[in-house]
């Protein structure tokens, strides 16, 4: 797409501009470029570019036009600079990363390679683009940080996973001391982790038991979750063609029907830990294990899902 001569540039740039807002991404990109084409030393043109395809998660074109923009701004603009930095990052270009991260005042340790540090704990909103499943994460860069709950098998995603994430929070979410803590937009998944999710269902009769099979470990075993208060949109069982009665508490009593996820290297290491755990006391019991492979929905253009949600609903 190139600009007629006679037309109005600024006009031109009112329609770059709304095709972002749009999420017309690649159209944006388009018209961004033939701006580029008339203002080459744009900044603000070069940033609007880099941005645009950071969301189409094309860092090679993200990464060049925040570059291009530094090179030519004056001052650090924190804009850029952490847009550059997600790119580098994305494409592994860690003394790019560090070099950038370092201009912003941030505190890196000297070396080489991938950060591995503690940037605290934080909330990311996997597949933003499509369900956009909160789980909670522990940053280890300022934009990677390692998944700490154990995610649905349809997101995609595993307990232990590596996520590449936004640096603008969209949104916050209470911790366990009440406080507020930023959610971030994941941009890409950087590194698989070992562990499956192995979906469970067991009965217990007391709070207690169920504890003890959450904090029990074995080799092979990452991590085990009660998704039955955090996942209320269906009957998991049902959904996975688990023969069962339902059983509905009265308020406020205990629920003895659990449904958890179970971060495992195996499924012979779920077994185990199941056949030890209904074995130690009466009124234990597991239903089945089940479990799906499911590739993370891809991104499609449409929707402005980098923004932050009117109405936020997690899982």
């Amino acid at each position: 797409m190139t600009i007629p001569r006679h037309l109005d540039l600024d006009s031109v740039k009112v329609q770059a501009h709304d095709a972002f807002d749009r999420g017309a991404l690649n159209e944006a990109s388009l018209l961004f470029e033939s701006l580029l084409l008339h203002r080459p030393d744009s900044i603000s043109t070069h940033y609007m570019r880099g941005l645009v395809h950071k969301y189409l998660l094309d860092w090679p074109t993200s990464l060049h036009h925040n570059q291009r923009a530094i090179e030519l701004n004056n001052e650090v603009d924190e804009a850029e600079h952490w847009n550059a930095a997600i790119a580098a990052t994305a494409l592994g270009q860690w003394d790019v990363a560090r070099r950038l991260w370092t201009a912003l005042g941030i505190g890196i340790d000297a070396g080489s390679g991938p950060i591995e540090d503690d940037f605290g704990v934080a909330v990311v909103r996997l597949n933003p683009w499509h369900a956009g499943e909160t789980v909670w994460v522990r940053r280890i860069d300022p934009v990677r940080a390692r998944v700490l709950n154990v995610p649905t098998p349809e997101s995609g995603h595993r307990f232990g996973d590596i996520v590449l994430h936004d640096g603008a929070s969209t949104g916050t979410r209470l911790n366990a001391d009440g406080r507020d803590t930023p959610v971030f937009n994941e941009l890409a998944r950087m590194q698989q982790s070992e562990f499956q999710t192995f979906v469970v269902f067991v009965s217990c009769d007391e709070p207690a038991d169920l504890r003890s099979l959450l904090d029990a470990t074995l080799p092979g075993i990452g991590y085990a979750e009660d998704w039955t208060r955090s996942l209320v949109n269906y009957c998991l069982r049902c959904s996975y063609g688990v023969a069962h009665r339902h059983r509905e508490p009265e308020k406020g009593a205990w629920q003895p029907d659990r449904n958890l996820g179970i971060a495992a290297q195996s499924r012979l290491s779920v077994e185990t830990l199941l056949k030890n755990w209904s074995a130690a006391a009466p009124g234990r019991q597991w239903a089945g294990i089940e479990t799906r492979e499911v590739q993370a929905p891809e991104l499609q253009e449409g929707g402005v899902w980098w923004r932050e949600p009117e109405d936020d609903e997690s899982t």
